[in-house]
């Protein structure tokens, strides 16, 4: 790992963060690059105040065919309070949302990328999984998205399937973990970075 001394956690939206948010979706947009796992702060990046009323109603939603209630953090960095990534996690689904999105969507930031930081994302999705008394999730990345199907490898993930998506045209692969699984194994890896 690359981060030796870095400390790492998850946190809930708030008020504080709007600056570092808006520049975290700034960068994104410098670099031309996809945004996943922001639970869609890049449409809001001009009323910040109304994305977190959208994540108050988001995260009570009842479960239904076409909704699923979920949480979105940020990914921080304690040692600078910077924003790394973001995850958006469905704490339940349906079978669109397993089907076409799983359970887990995640980013880094593009200046962060290639150091190893989804891994700890992940990780600590899984334990805030693990929390909450989920099971088992299912992920899913494009075809051609190396980096994040090695994310998800690195923490035990099993290849479920691939879909071809008719609308994108692109084909996705789904995987899935065992969460208590996936948090005891890695836990010597991953639990050194975070508090």
């Amino acid at each position: 790992m690359k981060f030796k001394n870095e400390k790492f956690k998850l946190v809930t939206p708030t008020i504080k963060y709007k600056r570092k948010a808006i520049k975290y979706i700034k960068e994104h947009n410098k670099y031309n690059s996809r945004i996943n796992g922001s639970g869609l702060l890049y449409e809001y990046i001009n009323d910040y105040e109304s994305w977190l009323k959208k994540l108050d109603y988001e995260r009570n939603i009842v479960k239904d065919n076409v909704f699923v209630p979920n949480e979105t953090y940020f990914l921080v960095r304690e040692n600078d309070d910077r924003i790394i990534g973001m995850v958006n996690l469905r704490t339940e689904l349906n079978e669109r949302v397993k089907n076409s999105y799983g359970s887990i969507g995640y980013g880094i930031r593009p200046k962060e990328r290639r150091k190893g930081y989804n891994k700890i994302n992940l990780y600590l999705t899984l334990l805030e999984c693990q929390r909450r008394g989920i099971k088992n999730v299912v992920l899913s990345c494009e075809k051609d998205n190396i980096a994040s199907s090695k994310s998800m490898l690195a923490l035990g993930a099993v290849f479920d399937k691939e879909i071809f998506n008719g609308i994108q045209k692109k084909f996705y692969e789904f995987y899935r973990i065992d969460v208590d699984y996936a948090v005891g194994a890695y836990k010597d890896t991953y639990e050194k970075y975070i508090n």
